[in-house]
């Protein structure tokens, strides 16, 4: 080879180089999108309720992963925020209360750990962004729900370049979450309300029309920073009262709605393992109150479902229009979706209204993550997954290293194979002194408490409603369960933690 070939072969080999090197430069790390939606059921289209209308939310789920069987770690909405922020499962009773959050970050000086991904992601890069409920408080501050929240402290101190709520004609955090249409609250009326409304306003006409305008608003200004954006959008409905406008209540006949597949006790169990619905049973002027030893009416019971379907309508519609802008923007093709529902809810299944238990109902719900340029899937029922793997999967995707211990495992081999070898199917959950083990086939449960049985056991193959107690039918497939129910078992439950 001549010197001149050489040289310019040279030539072209740095210029190749200076290429790559500049298009990786260039590569912006993906902005994240995560919705939080409260006591969101998985009851969407696309997870398989032909009835219910969320055309946006099943469009995210159409062209993302889905997964069918995601688990929270805690039937509550500050616990089970707590954990999906900090990767960790609870491991003492504070952990288990809505306080979780405050009790873990709120006086604690900023240390080596990150006190949330929300946190990690804003020490490497991030500008943070939380507007409505994302933690447990709704401002990011800490008070009563009668209390004012000037002076109060922040939440998580450490976490937010911004966080943003408009209050409305509410005035605060918690007198919009549990408001009404007319400017009025649950507490101010005493608790002399409904669990319900249709409200002749438009989507403005609630807390979350005016939470995802804001959303629109701050997308804008963020399209034009450099650094990446992590932005949580907290809505609060369907949280109790499912109020929401009546145009979404129209958009069903009631009579089409079904009622509980589920609506007795199951068979086998203590009352202890269930609630008494007393969150439901707050709202003073309800038709009719809920308990343990009767149903509530067909007609009572359909048309709180209908409440209930019209307020997931609602918050489904408010999420197509910060998606719409997402597209206007040009920032879809960068930016990574995340759909979450902080736990399930019984609508009177089991004779419950509400969560606060660790059967099937009050622990599953939705996880969609849309990943851009990556396939749509489905991760089915064989692979349970949990809250806590979202801080890894978050991190991994953003290629954010964390030299710490997290509790979850990542998704991303799910989210580009389908499959991963190396992910035992088990979730964790916990509340109402028990353990809540679910497998690709069962659901076990081990309770700390003097009322018998201890151990509930239900066959997902053959009783996916969990109505009936199998545990003494199947001993020897206690004993196997039993075993791997030790690898969730954090120490919660022990005497130093009672």
């Amino acid at each position: 080879m001549t010197p001149k070939l050489s040289l310019f072969l040279c030539f072209i080999f740095i210029g190749f180089l200076q290429s790559c090197g500049t298009e990786v430069q260039e590569k912006k790390p993906y902005n994240i999108l995560f919705i939080a939606i409260d006591d969101l059921r998985p009851e969407l289209g696309v997870y398989g309720n032909d009835i219910i209308k969320t055309p946006n939310l099943d469009a995210i789920g159409q062209a993302g992963t889905i997964f069918e069987n995601h688990y929270v770690q805690v039937p509550t909405c500050g616990a089970s925020r707590c954990s999906i922020l900090t990767g960790m499962l609870p491991s003492n009773r504070e952990h288990l209360k809505n306080s979780a959050i405050e009790k873990m970050m709120a006086d604690v000086p900023e240390g080596e750990r990150p006190e949330s991904f929300v946190h990690h992601l804003k020490r490497n890069g991030y500008y943070t962004v939380g507007i409505g409920k994302i933690s447990h408080s709704i401002e990011g501050l800490v008070y009563g729900y009668e209390e004012s929240p000037v002076g109060a402290k922040a939440e998580m101190p450490f976490s937010w370049d911004e966080m943003l709520f408009d209050a409305g004609k509410w005035g605060n955090g918690w007198n919009a979450f549990f408001g009404y249409a007319d400017g009025s609250n649950r507490q101010g009326k005493k608790k002399q309300v409904k669990p319900y409304e249709a409200g002749e306003v438009s989507d403005e006409g609630y807390p979350d029309g005016l939470s995802a305008q804001l959303a629109i608003k701050k997308l804008r200004e963020l399209a034009d920073k450099e650094e990446p954006f992590f932005m949580g959008l907290g809505l609060f409905k369907p949280h109790l009262p499912f109020t929401s406008p009546k145009k979404y209540w129209d958009l069903y006949d009631r009579e089409d709605i079904p009622l509980s597949p589920s609506p007795d006790i199951p068979e086998n169990i203590d009352l202890s393992s269930l609630q008494e619905s007393g969150e439901f049973n707050q709202y003073a002027l309800g038709e009719e109150k809920a308990g343990l030893d009767h149903q509530l009416s067909d007609e009572y019971a359909r048309k709180l479902k209908h409440a209930y379907y019209a307020a997931v309508s609602y918050s489904d519609a408010l999420v197509g229009k910060v998606m719409d802008e997402l597209e206007v923007l040009g920032l879809a093709e960068n930016t990574i979706i995340v759909v979450w529902g902080d736990h399930g809810w019984h609508l009177g299944d089991q004779r419950v209204w509400g969560k606060h238990t660790i059967f099937e109902t009050a622990l599953r719900s939705p996880l969609i993550i849309k990943v851009p340029g990556l396939a749509a899937r489905r991760i089915s029922s064989d692979m349970p997954v949990s809250s806590i793997d979202l801080y890894p999967t978050l991190m991994e995707l953003a290629e954010v290293p964390t030299n710490f211990t997290l509790d979850g495992q990542s998704l991303v081999p799910l989210i580009k194979d389908g499959k991963d070898e190396n992910r035992e199917a088990l979730a964790f959950s916990y509340f109402k002194n028990g353990i809540s083990m679910r497998t690709d086939k069962y659901r076990m449960m081990k309770y700390f408490r003097e009322e018998t049985p201890t151990i509930e056991l239900y066959d997902h193959l053959n009783d996916p409603l969990e109505t009936k107690n199998i545990a003494n039918e199947q001993p020897e497939l206690v004993e196997q369960l039993l075993v791997q129910l030790e690898k969730g078992d954090t120490g919660l439950y022990t005497d130093e933690n009672n």
